[in-house]
């Protein structure tokens, strides 16, 4: 793991410019500094040494000094290619999978990265070919963003590298924070910064004189609807997803320095952290994050699991007032604004990991994208129920089953609970069928936006332009087939991978690394029958067949809790922070120019003189705050329009 940045173009003082821009990202790799400069091209780097600690040195050329890259992630594979690789003549130098990339590059060209299990970013200048080739792993894991300026290219791990770059200022597009504000997350390659993008999940970018290509390398796929399943054994497919799991996890071990293990309770970390167990040579170490509020809290399961695996386990407290003393930072880290201030205790977990000397943590996030676990999915299925009977009295009842964390939902009549999730309102062949009781409450926030922007934005519908993003094969897979895949392909790279994952872990020179998202338990999973995900309405069936040995009944037989953490409530109150009623006050908001001074004011007062318990105020109320301090942090002031620092 590690933080890189470069640029493709003749640049005057590169070797300052690779100083300032690996200096931004140092907290991804604090080992390390290198520099690589040609007349054409220029790469920096940060480095988190995990693999081939003592000459895994990079920027990393071949032996001719024709091939150089700078690497962010892990090649959890390269022990296999390695020794593929010398079977066909090929000599190392070095014990670190960087090198191995190089190789397979000068055995197979870009063809390489069908071979690669990893996540990973990476840029590579061939000099023969005069060319540089970025690529970005397949589920989105590690990040890449790039920019043009005055004719050159530049790009970098994190946003902070390429905003040293002379005449590259911070300015919020308009376009992604309301794609934020209706889907939680900019749709790639669009990000929050006016002119400077992602690239894509599973993409690979090459840089030539004068022409720029991009190309995916792999897609997320599901059998049409109606194709015959090859499992139909469901005792056969849980075994082969025991082993498929087993190996993702094992080769994820590998390190030159001990790896963790996150522990939230919850049934898939418990998973990951159950294999990690019998795989780590000096016991396993596990890490969670308790909270003070019980809606939140998981500490007991924790505490079960953590002893029924004699792991040595260490937790990190999330206090009333310790959210709103990280949130600048977190916002810092994100680079975007946020609807959730979910990150912000993950932000103190990978803080405690790093203050017990580890750099490597498995986590069990992508298994409810992979196996179908989140709460979204059997509610679509519910409101499939109730729409094909809209005047039916009993089927909204079943909505009742579907959150029992929610105790407010309960008490709630059959005809609220259908007007509620939207049972009947949507046509069933609506696309986003799925999310759309959640697109749509959640761009409820925007009657925050001042008259200006919603100007700005008047005709532009975000979740039109998701759509115009999916697949030809869309309309042909299962209902829960396309729901799964508006998770996996958007929101958990748009997201949590990025909020809540690498840019979380890395601000304290943490590697996350995650099982469930090895891409061939990801295409097994994507093959299994949707009744074999979700059985009625119990998520990750399978997983939970092929995993029940492993854990206690209490831990694998537990309903789904997603994680949360305490919103609003957090930056309210006798203890507020100072900054809050700051970048909340009519003046600042005014000068942000972004969101409707008096109806925040009223939305701040409400939340102060009472929790606030809907879904809107919460969500209206983070993200306006987390936009007010992206605003700070980034332009140097309230407005929209600023050089960056």
């Amino acid at each position: 793991m590690c933080g890189f940045g470069g640029y493709f173009g003749a640049v005057r003082d590169g070797r300052e410019l690779l100083e300032r821009m690996t200096a931004a990202i140092a907290h991804r790799g604090p080992d390390e500094r290198g520099l690589f400069t040609t007349k054409d091209a220029g790469l920096g780097h940060a480095r988190l040494s995990i693999v081939g600690l003592g000459d895994g040195q990079q920027p990393m050329s071949d032996a001719a000094g024709e091939l150089t890259i700078a690497f962010n992630g892990e090649i959890f594979n390269y022990v296999e290619l390695r020794e593929q690789l010398r079977a066909k003549g090929h000599r190392f130098r070095t014990s670190s999978d960087t090198e191995v990339i190089l190789h397979l590059y000068e055995e197979m060209g870009e063809d390489c990265l069908s071979v690669l299990n990893g996540d990973f970013a990476f840029a590579l200048w061939d000099g023969r070919r005069r060319r540089m080739v970025l690529a970005r792993d397949r589920m989105g894991v590690r990040p890449l963003f790039y920019t043009r300026q005055d004719g050159r290219f530049y790009f970098g791990s994190e946003v902070k590298a390429l905003l040293q770059v002379p005449g590259v200022s911070a300015e919020i597009d308009p376009l992604a924070l309301d794609q934020i504000f209706t889907l939680w997350a900019p749709i790639a390659p669009r990000t929050a910064f006016r002119d400077i993008f992602e690239l894509e999940p599973a993409h690979l970018m090459i840089v030539q004189e004068g022409s720029v290509s991009t190309r995916p390398y792999w897609s997320l796929d599901y059998p049409d609807r109606d194709a015959p399943s090859r499992h139909t054994d469901e005792r056969a497919a849980a075994e082969e997803l025991r082993a498929l799991l087993t190996e993702a996890t094992r080769i994820r071990m590998r390190a030159d320095v001990p790896v963790g293990s996150y522990l939230s309770g919850g049934l898939d970390s418990s998973i990951t952290s159950a294999l990690a167990a019998g795989m780590a040579p000096g016991g396993l170490r596990t890490f969670s994050v308790t909270f003070d509020s019980a809606e939140h809290d998981e500490s007991a399961f924790q505490m079960e699991m953590a002893r029924a695996l004699g792991t040595q386990h260490s937790s990190v407290a999330c206090g009333e007032g310790d959210i709103a003393a990280v949130f600048p930072d977190v916002i810092r880290f994100t680079e975007r604004p946020i609807l959730r201030t979910a990150p912000a205790p993950l932000f103190k977990l990978s803080g405690l990991v790093r203050e017990a000397g580890l750099k490597v943590v498995l986590t069990g996030e992508g298994a409810d994208e992979v196996f179908a676990g989140y709460d979204i999915f059997k509610e679509a299925r519910v409101r499939r129920f109730c729409g094909r009977q809209p005047g039916s009295r009993i089927r909204p009842h079943l909505f009742r089953k579907l959150y029992p964390y929610l105790p407010g939902l309960r008490q709630q009549s059959a005809e609220y609970l259908a007007s509620f999730f939207g049972a009947g309102g949507a046509a069933l062949d609506d696309p986003l069928f799925s999310h759309r009781p959640r697109f749509d409450g959640t761009a409820a926030t925007k009657l925050f936006f001042s008259g200006d922007l919603r100007t700005t934005l008047s005709g532009y519908d975000a979740a039109e332009e998701l759509v115009s993003r999916l697949p030809e094969a869309f309309s042909r897979w299962h209902p829960l087939h396309q729901a799964q895949y508006l998770e996996a392909r958007f929101l958990l790279p748009g997201y949590i991978l990025s909020s809540q994952g690498d840019r979380m872990a890395m601000a304290h020179g943490i590697e996350g690394r995650f099982p469930f998202l090895d891409h061939q338990l990801v295409e097994f999973a994507a093959g299994l029958p949707p009744e074999m995900k979700l059985k009625g309405l119990v998520e990750k069936h399978i997983l939970r067949e092929a995993t029940k040995d492993l854990l206690p009944p209490s831990i694998s037989r537990r309903a789904k809790q997603p994680y949360r953490a305490p919103d609003s409530h957090s930056f309210v109150g006798a203890g507020a922070a100072d900054y809050v009623q700051a970048a909340m006050g009519e003046a600042q908001v005014a000068a942000g120019g972004l969101f409707n001074p008096k109806a925040v004011a009223k939305l701040h007062e409400k939340c102060s003189t009472r929790p606030a318990s809907g879904f809107r105020d919460n969500a209206a109320f983070v993200g306006i705050l987390s936009t007010q301090l992206w605003l700070q942090t980034f332009t140097g002031t309230s407005g929209r329009r600023s050089e960056a620092a």
